[in-house]
Formats: C-alpha cells, sequence, structure tokens
C-alpha cells in the first residue's frame, strides 16, 4: 500500500502564501506609449447637451420639432377565412381518409390464372380490387 498522507485540509488561498506576487501597477517596458490627444481644431464648439429625459415626477419633456403624423393601417373587417391544407395519402381511402387501401384478388382473377396458366396472370392482375380495412369500401 501506499505510505502517502491523504489531504485531509483544503489548501491554504494564493493571498496567504509567503512570498506571493504582488500584482500592483505593471509597466509595459519595450511598449510604444500611446500618442497625447491632439488639440482640437480652431472652430471647434462642444456638443450639445442630451435631451431632457422622464425624471419621475414631472412628466415627459416636450420634443423640440413636432413629429409627422402617423399612417394608420386600413380597417379590415372581422371575418377570417380559414384554407386547410388537403394532405393526401398516397394509397388512402378516399371515404373515410382513416385507412389504407390494400390489394385483393377477385375469384375470376384467381380461377383464370389457374385455368389459363401463363396468361391468366395478367388476368388475375388486371381484375384486382382494392378494399378499405377500416370501413370496408371496395373500389374496382
Amino acid at each position: 500500500m501506499d505510505s502517502k498522507p491523504l489531504l485531509q485540509e483544503r489548501p491554504p488561498a494564493y493571498a496567504s502564501v509567503q512570498g506571493g506576487y504582488n500584482y500592483g501597477q505593471q509597466h509595459n517596458y519595450g511598449a510604444i506609449p500611446p500618442p497625447a490627444p491632439a488639440p482640437p481644431p480652431p472652430g471647434f464648439h462642444e456638443p450639445p447637451p442630451p435631451p431632457p429625459y422622464y425624471t419621475g415626477g414631472q412628466g415627459y419633456a416636450q420634443p423640440a420639432a413636432a413629429l409627422p403624423p402617423v399612417a394608420q393601417q386600413p380597417n379590415f373587417s372581422n371575418t377570417y377565412t380559414i384554407i386547410q391544407p388537403s394532405v393526401v395519402v398516397v394509397g388512402g381511402c378516399p371515404s373515410c381518409r382513416v385507412g389504407v387501401l390494400e390489394d385483393d384478388f377477385t375469384c375470376l382473377g384467381i380461377l383464370c390464372a389457374i385455368a389459363f396458366f401463363p396468361i391468366g396472370i395478367l388476368f388475375c392482375l388486371a381484375l384486382r380490387q382494392r378494399r378499405c380495412p377500416n370501413c370496408g369500401s371496395t373500389f374496382g
């Protein structure tokens, strides 16, 4: 087994370590000093003070210039037209719109397939009926 002692206490804070580095004023040795601000050109005037603001008790200050009138939206009637999208399910039942049509072979088609074997299969495929398992309606 290891004979290392387990750390039972938290490590000391960085400020309490003796010989720690003092992060006071740092000097940028070798850096190019920033240029001194240029004097304002002749004829320069100070910018005007900002506009007054809401003080809480007096109300809003009046603007210096009147604003142009706001254009209003035209009035529309209160009727709404909702256009529902028509979702067409491929192979879906046109009667109940819930079931999916299944292919069924008719008795005549199966009989033709057996009696006239090679060509009878074409008759069997041509005499299929589509039936909805939900509502039971058949489509030829």
